[in-house]
C-alpha cells in the first residue's frame, strides 16, 4: 500500500501535536512598577524629637517639597534637584526622606533609574519597618529587572522574600530574572527547589509557576527539562489540558521511532488527549494497517467521529482499506498464534506478535502473560516489553503491578515508561482526569 511511514513522516513533518496552549503563556513582562504606597507619600522631615533631620537637609528638602505638592507640578524638571537634595544627606532620617521623595520623581516620570535610586536609600536608611522592607524590595526589583540589571534584581528579590514578602509572586519574579538573563537551567532549578520546598512545607504551588517553566524549557529547547516539568505538570494539576500538553512534548522532543510513538499515542487516545489530525495519521502509521488492524480502524473511526480525519482522503481510504482488508484473516489467525505463542519452546518474534496482536483486541490478560514470557527470552526489547506489560496490566485494572512494572523501563522509554505510570497512579486514586476511551474489542 501506499501508506508507507516515510511518506507519512514526509507529510506530517514529524511535529504533528498541536500548538501547546502553555507555550503561549507570555513571560511576566514587568513594565508597570509601582512602589508600595507607603513609600509614595511625601515625606516631611517631622520634628526634632520623632526624626533627626539635619539643618541643610532640610533646607534642600523644602523647595523640591512645595513644588511636588503644587498643582501640575513638573516632575521632570524637578529631577534636576536630586543631586543636591542627594549631597544635602546627613541623617538616617535625611536618607529615608530623599528616597521618599526621589522614588516619588522617577514614579512620576517613569525613570526606573531614578525609582531605584530613591528605593536603595530608603532601604539604606534603615529606617523602614519590615513590611515595607519587603515591599521596596520586590519593587526594587522589578525596577533592575526593568533596567535588565538581573543579577541586581535577584538579589532585590531574595530580599524581598526573605523579609516575608509574599504578593505578586516573588518566586516567579526571582526565577524569570534568570530566564531573562539566559540562564534557564539556573531558573528551572531554583523554581523546582522552590516548589519541593513549599510541598514539602504543606504549601500550595501555583500551577502558574509550573506551566511558565514548562514553557520555559520547551520554547529554550531543554528537552529533559521540558519532559520533566510536563510530568509535574500532568501530576500536579491533571486535566485534559496538562496531560495533552505532557503527552505533546513527549512527542515533539522524543524523536521516537514507529513503536515508541504508538505507546505513547495509546496513552493520548487513553486521555482523550488526541489534539489533531496529524496525531490520528501518525497513530494509524504507527500500528500499520498489516499488523494491528484492529487498533487502526478504531483509531479511524475515532479520528472521523471527532472530525480530525476526512474519510475521503486517499492516505486515509487506503489505510481502511487496507485494515479491513487484513481485519478478517487477523482475527481467524489470532487463536492458532496465541496457541503457537504459549507452546513450550515457541520463539521471541511469535510470542511478541501474539502478545502485541492481543493487547490490540483489548485481550489485556492474555496479552500480559505472554509479555511476561517474551521478557525472559533472549533477544527480548526489554523497554518495548515493559512498556506493553504495564499497558495491559492498567488495562486491568492492576495499577500497583503497573508502575512497579514501569518503573523498570529505562533508556529511549523511560519517559514514555513515567507518563503510563503517572497514569496508573492517577486511575488507582480517583482524580480529575478524563475517562479513558477503552478499545472496543
Amino acid at each position: 500500500m501506499t501508506f508507507s511511514r516515510n511518506s507519512a513522516r514526509t507529510a506530517l513533518v514529524r511535529r504533528l501535536a498541536s500548538p501547546l496552549a502553555l507555550a503561549t503563556v507570555a513571560s511576566l513582562g514587568i513594565v508597570g512598577v509601582h512602589a508600595p504606597a507607603a513609600a509614595q507619600k511625601q515625606a516631611k522631615p517631622a520634628k526634632p524629637a520623632k526624626a533627626n533631620y539635619s539643618k541643610e537637609f532640610v533646607a534642600a528638602y523644602k523647595p523640591i517639597e512645595t513644588q511636588a505638592a503644587a498643582a501640575g507640578a513638573d516632575f521632570n524638571a524637578l529631577k534636576a534637584s536630586v543631586p543636591g537634595l542627594v549631597a544635602a544627606v546627613k541623617t538616617e532620617d535625611d536618607k529615608m526622606a530623599a528616597g521618599r521623595m526621589i522614588l516619588q520623581i522617577g514614579q512620576k516620570t517613569s525613570d526606573y533609574s531614578l525609582s531605584l535610586q530613591g528605593a536603595d536609600l530608603m532601604l539604606a536608611s534603615g529606617r523602614a519597618d519590615a513590611a515595607l522592607t519587603g515591599q521596596l524590595n520586590f519593587a526594587a526589583a522589578q525596577m533592575a529587572y526593568n533596567l535588565k540589571d538581573y543579577v541586581r534584581a535577584r538579589t532585590y528579590v531574595q530580599s524581598a522574600i526573605d523579609a516575608g514578602y509574599s504578593e505578586n509572586d516573588p518566586q516567579l519574579l526571582l526565577a524569570e530574572s534568570y530566564w531573562a538573563d539566559k540562564k534557564y537551567s539556573e531558573g528551572l532549578k531554583y523554581l523546582a527547589d522552590t516548589i519541593a520546598a513549599r510541598k514539602a512545607a504543606g504549601q500550595p504551588v501555583s500551577e502558574a509557576w509550573v506551566k511558565r517553566a514548562l514553557a520555559t524549557a520547551y520554547s529554550n529547547q531543554l528537552n529533559d527539562e521540558a519532559r520533566r516539568w510536563g510530568l509535574m505538570y500532568a501530576r500536579d494539576f491533571p486535566s485534559a489540558s496538562s496531560w495533552g500538553d505532557a503527552i505533546a512534548i513527549a512527542i515533539n522532543t522524543g524523536d521516537y521511532a514507529p513503536p515508541e510513538m504508538l505507546d505513547l499515542l495509546r496513552l493520548a487516545r487513553r486521555t482523550n488527549t488526541i489534539r489533531t489530525k496529524g496525531m490520528y495519521l501518525e497513530y494509524i502509521d504507527a500500528a500499520d494497517a498489516r499488523k494491528l488492524p484492529n487498533e487502526v480502524i478504531q483509531v479511524l473511526d475515532a479520528g472521523t467521529a471527532a472530525k480530525l480525519v476526512d474519510p475521503s482522503v486517499q492516505v486515509v481510504k487506503e489505510a481502511r482499506a487496507s485494515a479491513t482488508a487484513r481485519l478478517a484473516a487477523d482475527k481467524t489467525e489470532l487463536p492458532s498464534l496465541q496457541r503457537d505463542a504459549s507452546a513450550a519452546g515457541a520463539k521471541l518474534v511469535t510470542v511478541q506478535a501474539a502478545a502485541d496482536t492481543l493487547l490490540s483486541y483489548g485481550k489485556w490478560a492474555d496479552a500480559e502473560t505472554l509479555y511476561t514470557k517474551a521478557l525472559g527470552l533472549p533477544g527480548a526489547n526489554t523497554a518495548l516489553l515493559l512498556t506493553r506489560l504495564g499497558i495491559a496490566q492498567i488495562e486491568q485494572g492492576k495499577y500497583a503491578d503497573a508502575q512497579t512494572t514501569l518503573a523498570k523501563v529505562t533508556g529511549v522509554r523511560q519517559p514514555i515508561a513515567a507518563l503510563w505510570a503517572l497514569y496508573a497512579a492517577q486511575k488507582a486514586v480517583p482524580s480529575p482526569v478524563p475517562a479513558p476511551g477503552a478499545p472496543t474489542t
